[in-house]
């Protein structure tokens, strides 16, 4: 295991490199470039030169990603140009807002999902089986802003039992933590929802079907015991692979649902800072992503060891 993750860890260094080379060239190759959005309106040529040479724009594009990446590795990923707020700072504020979003979603998702998916899968072909399909090929097709909307109309309009905007950090009070990010966390959680309790079924199914799995029931074990000891810890790799997928992917939308329910996360921060061309912004929230999904794989193939033992690395 130490092995693997030390050669994850190595592997994951010039992918970093790559990326980062990706993310510098198409922020940096947009037309109408930060002297654009820097020089205020109507600015004159010699005041856009000015600002080219100040930021060292008026070198080849080599040695611009060159000095932008020693910044990086040195801990500098630049000022914002809206506030000329540190990216670091600002990133850091918002992100226990997206990784507590990010996190209730998943634990939704683990709890909804695997629940629907053992079900089908202990009894395919029946109704229990119909409803989990039904239900998760439902919530597939909704889309994150539209059931963050619904919810808003009747849990905070109508019923005005939840609050639609705002956010409360955890150490202030739980309670309001929790019930200003239920119905985000709801909203995003329909598709990994759908999708966990898909893989969940597929594979209990599958394993259901397997030799050991007759035997301990002609042995005469408990069915709960079947399922929960043999039958989950079995179908669980491709499990864990679909909420690595998920997560990774939550972390883009939270975009679209931060934005919706006004939470100060890196996920509205990313949004406004796209429309205000906030670039350096825009680079350091992109490579910040770019290394949590890297870690979020990493601890996917980690994970696979414990829940299936057969599983070798070559």
């Amino acid at each position: 295991m130490l092995r693997l993750l030390c050669v994850r860890l190595l592997a994951m260094i010039p992918l970093l490199v790559i990326v980062s080379f990706l993310i510098y060239s198409l922020i940096a190759l947009v037309p109408g470039g930060p002297e654009v959005a820097l020089a205020g309106s109507n600015p004159t040529p010699e005041r856009i030169q000015a600002i080219r040479e100040e930021l060292g724009l008026d070198e080849p594009f080599l040695i611009q990603y060159w000095n932008w990446l020693t910044d990086v590795l040195h801990g500098d990923l630049g000022n914002s140009f809206v506030d000329d707020q540190s990216v670091w700072s600002a990133v850091a504020a918002g992100f226990p807002v997206t990784l507590s979003l990010v996190v209730l979603t998943l634990v939704i998702a683990a709890v909804v999902g695997l629940a629907l998916g053992l079900a089908a899968g202990l009894r395919p072909g029946s109704w229990v089986d119909r409803v989990s399909t039904v239900t998760a090929s439902a919530f597939m097709a909704l889309p994150y802003f539209w059931v963050g909307m619904m919810l808003v109309l009747i849990f905070a309009i109508q019923m005005r039992t939840l609050p639609a905007v705002g956010y409360v950090p955890f150490s202030e009070s739980p309670l309001d933590w929790f019930s200003h990010l239920l119905l985000p966390a709801v909203s995003l959680a329909t598709v990994p929802t759908a999708v966990v309790a898909r893989q969940t079924r597929a594979a209990v199914t599958s394993v259901m079907q397997e030799d050991y799995i007759r035997t301990a029931k002609a042995k005469g074990l408990h069915p709960r015991r079947v399922a929960f000891k043999h039958v989950m810890k079995n179908a669980a790799v491709p499990v864990v692979t679909a909420f690595g997928v998920e997560a990774n992917r939550l972390i883009g939308a939270t975009v679209v649902i931060e934005q919706l329910f006004a939470l100060p996360g890196v996920g509205k921060l990313a949004y406004f800072s796209v429309f205000s061309r906030d670039f350096p912004m825009v680079q350091g929230i992109l490579l910040i992503t770019a290394v949590l999904i890297m870690l979020v794989n990493l601890a996917v193939d980690l994970s696979y060891g414990y829940f299936n033992p057969k599983v070798k690395v070559s």
